[in-house]
C-alpha cells in the first residue's frame, strides 16, 4: 500500500511539472526540419539548399524584322505570247527502253493450233498413227525401221534403235499436229509437237532423223553430226550379250513326264480318305 501511494504521488508531481512549462518550449510538427544529408533533426530553423544558384543568362533583345522586298510582276507572270508564235515540237527520245510499252510476245507454237491425236503409235521414227490418221513429221527425212547403219565396217540396226527411242519419247502421250479440225482420216505430212517440244526438232537434234535441205532443222542436224548422236554415232556394244541363235533353230526344252503325271482318259481319281489328310499341328 505504501509503494502504491508513493508511485501515485510521483505521477501527480510529474504532471504538474509538465503543465507548468511555457507553450513555446515544445516545437510543433511544422517547425521540425530533417536534414537528409546529415541525418539530424533541426528544430525551429530554416534550411536552405546547399547548391549554389545558377547564373542568370542575359536575355537577348528581339531584332527588328527586315523589310520585305516587293516582287516585280514580270518575274512571276509569264510573258504574253501570241498563239500564232507557238510551235509544237516532237517529243524527245526516251532515255531508256525499260519504261517503254512492249507489245505482248506471241505465244509459242501459236500457229500450231491443230488437231490433238490421243495415244499415238509410232511405226517409225517420225511417223505416227492415231484415230484413223497417219502423220509423217514434216521437215525431216525418215529413218526406216529396217534401215542399217555402218560404223567402221560393222553394221548395226540403227532404224530399229531410232524407232525404239521415238516410242520411248512419246510414251503414248497426246500430240498436237497442224491438221485442220474438220479434216477427216487420211495421210498427212505436217509439223507436230508434244507439249512445247517440236517433235521434228527433237528427232533431228538427237540423230534419229535426217533434216531436209530446205527445212527448219538444218542447224540441229549439224550439231547432231558433230556430237555423234543417233545414226551418226557408233554402233552399240553388244559384247556382253549372248549371241543370237539363227532363225528357225530355236528349240524349246523338253519337260520330262516324271515331273507331272496326269491320269489317262480311262483312269479315275480315287476319292480322298480321311487318313490321307495331314495331322493337324498343335
Amino acid at each position: 500500500m505504501t509503494c502504491l501511494l508513493g508511485m501515485g504521488m510521483l505521477v501527480m508531481a510529474g504532471g504538474q511539472a509538465l503543465n507548468s512549462q511555457p507553450s513555446g518550449a515544445i516545437p510543433s510538427e511544422s517547425e521540425i526540419v530533417v536534414d537528409t544529408d546529415v541525418g539530424d533533426v533541426i528544430f525551429g530553423e530554416d534550411v536552405q539548399d546547399s547548391e549554389p544558384d545558377a547564373p542568370e543568362t542575359p536575355t537577348q533583345e528581339p531584332q527588328p524584322a527586315l523589310p520585305l522586298r516587293p516582287i516585280e510582276p514580270d518575274i512571276i507572270a509569264p510573258p504574253e505570247l501570241e498563239p500564232a508564235e507557238l510551235e509544237r515540237l516532237p517529243p524527245r527520245e526516251p532515255l531508256s527502253d525499260l519504261s517503254q510499252a512492249v507489245p505482248p510476245k506471241p505465244k509459242p507454237n501459236a500457229e500450231w493450233q491443230g488437231a490433238t491425236l490421243f495415244r499415238p503409235v509410232a511405226s517409225a521414227a517420225g511417223r505416227i498413227s492415231a484415230q484413223n490418221r497417219s502423220v509423217t513429221i514434216a521437215g525431216i527425212d525418215l529413218v526406216a525401221a529396217g534401215e542399217t547403219c555402218t560404223d567402221q565396217g560393222r553394221q548395226w540396226p540403227c532404224g530399229a534403235r531410232a524407232t525404239t527411242a521415238f516410242r520411248a519419247f512419246l510414251r503414248g502421250r497426246a500430240v498436237i499436229c497442224d491438221i485442220p479440225q474438220e479434216a477427216g482420216s487420211g495421210e498427212f505430212t505436217v509439223r507436230c509437237r508434244l507439249g512445247k517440244q517440236d517433235i521434228g526438232e527433237w528427232l533431228v537434234a538427237n540423230g534419229w532423223a535426217r533434216a531436209d535441205a530446205d527445212g527448219p532443222y538444218a542447224q540441229a542436224a549439224e550439231k547432231a553430226q558433230k556430237s555423234g548422236k543417233g545414226i551418226y554415232g557408233h554402233a552399240p556394244d553388244l559384247s556382253g550379250l549372248p549371241p543370237a541363235p539363227p532363225s528357225g533353230s530355236v528349240e524349246l526344252p523338253e519337260v520330262p513326264d516324271s515331273i507331272i503325271e496326269l491320269p489317262g482318259p480311262s483312269e479315275t481319281i480315287p476319292p480322298m480318305q480321311p487318313d490321307d489328310l495331314p495331322a493337324p499341328s498343335r
